[in-house]
């Protein structure tokens, strides 16, 4: 045991001493690619603004990561790779692992370890879906509702969505495929535990779109995280979907006639990947960021400013208090037990697999 620590320690010390002596031979700028809106302020607010601070570094904001997987094909096909750090899904991280676009990290070699010594592979755990992705939050996607536009009966199911009579006005959903094919199925009759096996049909994916076509009429459909929070705030949808620590945003941070439904929430998992193709200097800087910004401090740091759960295990004895508002931001998780009763279990395997074809079929069909 001592003899394993003493080398776990070893390992630790002669990576932060090489990252030390690579220091001078590290880009002094660099491009982060995120989501934009309240999620990329709670990344300034606990690694970036922090980390630029330490090592004097130029860091350049981009909010693409909607479109991480397309620019990061283009970018690789002509040879000119922009980027230094993208923050994506799970399931996009898979991809682009898969296509050589993004590199592989060794945890144990490349993060920090937890506090106690706990080497970050065990840290992150089952988290680490991917050889080239690191993780930062669990969050959700669920929807919000106008509480002056439901009259007196608030909705309690995700298949409101689709009740155009009970809940008149326009409803917001993201402009891809992803969790509306779900969502269409579960709502069409579809047990939760048949989801992804009904999706991976023609007849399933034809099944999701028809259920969809419902309320097609109905939908404004967003492409960036901030909207359906300005949309609600704006009054122009009654609900809509978008993730959980907008929401949270809109309503505790905002003070907005708007509520949080969880029901059938989708868990999923968001962090980062370095491009593969990088100069030396552009990537040592990268894995440089990537240790700072991922250690157990600064994961619970964000949660300071955004309901969304740290990555580490390490981490989540850390998260208190909100930063400003001074609640506790605990029973804003997603994964807070009041919140998680009823949650849908998001397949990365599967999107990584088929979200070519079906985004494909799914923008065809929008296009009709």
């Amino acid at each position: 045991m001592k003899l394993t620590k003493i080398l776990m320690t070893s390992t630790a010390l002669s990576f932060v001493a090489g990252m030390v002596a690579a220091e001078a031979h590290m880009a002094n700028e660099m491009t982060i690619v995120s989501w934009g809106g309240a999620y990329s302020k709670s990344q300034k607010l606990a690694y970036s603004d922090p980390y630029a601070e330490k090592t004097g570094v130029s860091i350049i904001n981009d909010d693409s990561s909607n479109e991480a997987v397309a620019k990061l094909r283009a970018m690789n096909e002509a040879g000119n790779i922009t980027w230094d750090v993208v923050d994506v899904v799970a399931s996009d991280a898979i991809r682009l692992c898969d296509e050589g676009l993004a590199m592989e990290i060794d945890a144990d070699e490349m993060l920090a370890d937890a506090p106690d010594g706990t080497p970050a592979s065990e840290d992150f755990g089952d988290l680490l879906v991917s050889d080239c992705f690191i993780p930062q939050i669990v969050y959700s996607t669920t929807f919000g509702y106008r509480t002056d536009m439901v009259g007196d009966t608030p909705p309690t199911s995700v298949c409101a969505i689709f009740d155009t009579e009970t809940y008149p006005g326009k409803r917001s959903l993201e402009k891809r495929p992803i969790n509306n094919m779900e969502w269409a199925l579960i709502c069409d009759g579809v047990a939760k535990d048949e989801v992804y096996d009904v999706l991976a049909t023609p007849e399933g994916q034809q099944q999701a779109l028809d259920k969809l076509a419902t309320i097609k009429d109905d939908v404004i459909w967003w492409s960036a995280g901030a909207d359906t929070p300005q949309l609600l705030a704006d009054g122009e949808v009654v609900m809509g979907s978008t993730y959980n620590g907008r929401l949270f945003s809109v309503i505790e941070e905002q003070d907005q006639p708007v509520a949080m439904l969880w029901d059938a929430q989708v868990f999923d998992l968001d962090g980062w990947i370095i491009p593969a193709g990088l100069s030396d200097e552009r990537k040592a800087r990268a894995l440089d960021f990537i240790y700072f910004a991922t250690d157990t401090q600064r994961l619970a740091d964000q949660a300071k400013y955004i309901s969304y759960g740290p990555a580490r295990k390490s981490s989540a004895p850390l998260v208190g208090k909100h930063a400003d508002l001074g609640i506790e931001m605990a029973p804003h998780m997603p994964t807070d037990p009041e919140n998680a009763k009823n949650t849908f279990l998001y397949n990365y395997e599967f999107w990584a697999d088929y979200r070519d074809d079906i985004d494909a079929k799914f923008q065809a069909w929008l296009a009709q």
